[in-house]
């Protein structure tokens, strides 16, 4: 079994059925595996792919995404999901990394594609709009024999610290992965899956793409979240039923009382830690449930969910998936016992096999099957987990670890504030010292000084920003997660 045969046996079973809801056009999975076989056929006989060769997808999110992943694996092909919001050198870089056969791109990105050229002469382009309109043709296709060991995909890293990584992900790592999710969150053949996030994402890759198309639930691709009115129309009238996304969205959306009128059953937040006040908003709002998951790129990604018919716990990313394993240990790898802090650490078939041509990063977070995800946190007495913060995002102040996010917790309760971060600049008397960044929420004003009383009645003396600086937003990557890197750079000027 391979991803290729298990979307071909759910086309066939859903051929007649919607695939994707894009805007007026509806495309069935008939129509689907057609375009995806027609990409196969280019594939091979125009690009000369072959079992095991990289071809990466550099699109904005559109139907033709989902033949082209589909296609690329059909051929036998590694899928290279490359993030649109980079810039020509940073897509050449990925490009070249992985080795990529060609590219599958689309119109609106022809000036930067042409820049990507001059970097890599001889790049061979697939135009998405080629398969949208029906030019391919098929010839000679025939499916590549793949097995669950086999490469699927190239999920590049977001590359915080230095170049981004490609973790290589088979096609076991997704079925496994896939089928956990739908277990673990009830899908069904009747459900529609919005798909508003960028599909380059890895939680969109997986829950967004490959859920459904293996499921045969429909997708509502959402074309742009603004105005907010248009995206309520689509999931209205495509009868939008799962909506996985960020924060971010689930806190903005709480200023829109007829979010709280869709069809929707279920919301999933991922991508960034929801902030305890944003689930109880959303809570209090509206009447359909939110949960909360987690799982780094690394893991397929999903590794954990709060149960969507069981107890849910702010602030906690709930427990591990079902056939995955979630262990707190010490830095020497030693397991740590219920309540004590350390680093997360995930087993199980979602994990990858690596970091492409990078031994020596792959050996510093896998370690005996174990994938050492960099999260810090905690398990309680009931399997439910807790992330604190990131291990490099962890300070040190006067010889204790001060964790960002216990702080940005405690911010986001002051009135006015919209979104907080914590980061930590060296200080020579106490080694570091937190500052936090705050933007405030539209028609609200917001006292410094007030803020830090605020803090200081909450949290150890030690934990009390250094400093509040206030911008009108925060710096953010594509799916709504802050960018600290930034922040930092801000910090040093």
């Amino acid at each position: 079994m391979n991803l290729a045969t298990a979307f071909m046996n759910c086309a066939e079973q859903h051929a007649q059925k919607t695939a994707i809801f894009w805007g007026e056009r509806e495309i069935s999975y008939a129509e689907l595996l057609a375009q995806s076989q027609k990409v196969a056929a280019h594939l091979q006989n125009q690009f000369g792919v072959k079992p095991g060769d990289r071809v990466a997808l550099w699109l904005k999110n559109c139907p033709e995404f989902l033949p082209a992943v589909f296609g690329v694996l059909l051929a036998g092909g590694v899928v290279v999901p490359v993030n649109n919001f980079l810039k020509p050198a940073e897509v050449a870089f990925i490009l070249n990394d992985s080795g990529a056969k060609g590219v599958i791109s689309d119109a609106s990105l022809a000036e930067a594609q042409a820049q990507v050229a001059k970097l890599l002469p001889g790049l061979k382009i697939l135009s998405a709009e080629e398969i949208g309109n029906g030019q391919l043709q098929i010839a000679d296709f025939k499916p590549a024999e793949r097995s669950e060991a086999d490469l699927a995909a190239l999920l590049y890293t977001s590359g915080t610290t230095g170049h981004p990584k490609g973790a290589m992900l088979t096609h076991g790592n997704f079925l496994h992965n896939i089928a956990s999710c739908v277990q673990v969150l009830d899908v069904r053949a009747d459900d529609r899956v919005v798909v508003a996030l960028p599909q380059f994402h890895s939680f969109m890759f997986t829950v967004g793409s490959l859920l459904p198309c293996l499921t045969g639930c429909g997708i509502v691709l959402i074309k742009t979240l603004h105005p907010f009115k248009s995206l309520l129309e689509e999931i209205a009238r495509h009868r939008g039923t799962i909506m996985p996304s960020v924060p971010a969205f689930y806190r903005a959306v709480q200023a829109v009382p007829e979010f709280g009128q869709l069809p929707l059953r279920l919301c999933i937040s991922g991508g960034a830690p929801l902030p305890a006040e944003v689930f109880n908003g959303f809570t209090r709002k509206f009447s359909f449930p939110l949960r909360e998951g987690y799982g780094p790129t690394e893991s397929s990604p999903v590794a954990t969910v709060n149960p969507i018919y069981g107890e849910n716990r702010p602030g906690s990313v709930g427990k591990p998936i079902p056939h995955v394993e979630l262990s707190i240990r010490d830095e020497s790898g030693g397991e740590l016992p219920v309540d004590a802090t350390g680093e997360i650490c995930i087993r199980g078939g979602n994990v990858m096999l690596g970091y492409w041509n990078q031994p020596e990063e792959t050996a510093k977070v896998l370690r005996d099957g174990w994938l050492l995800t960099g999260d810090v946190g905690h398990r309680d007495a009931d399997g439910y987990f807790y992330i604190t913060d990131r291990k490099k995002d962890m300070l040190i102040v006067n010889g204790i670890n001060v964790y960002p996010r216990e702080i940005e917790e405690v911010i986001y309760h002051f009135p006015g504030v919209k979104e907080a971060a914590v980061i930590g600049v060296p200080d020579a008397r106490r080694g570091e010292q937190p500052v936090a960044f705050v933007s405030v929420a539209e028609g609200q004003t917001l006292d410094e000084k007030a803020l830090l009383q605020f803090i200081r009645e909450k949290l150890a003396d030690y934990k009390v920003p250094k400093q509040i600086i206030l911008l009108p937003a925060l710096p953010k990557n594509a799916t709504g997660k802050i960018l600290k890197t930034e922040l930092r750079k801000q910090a040093a000027k």
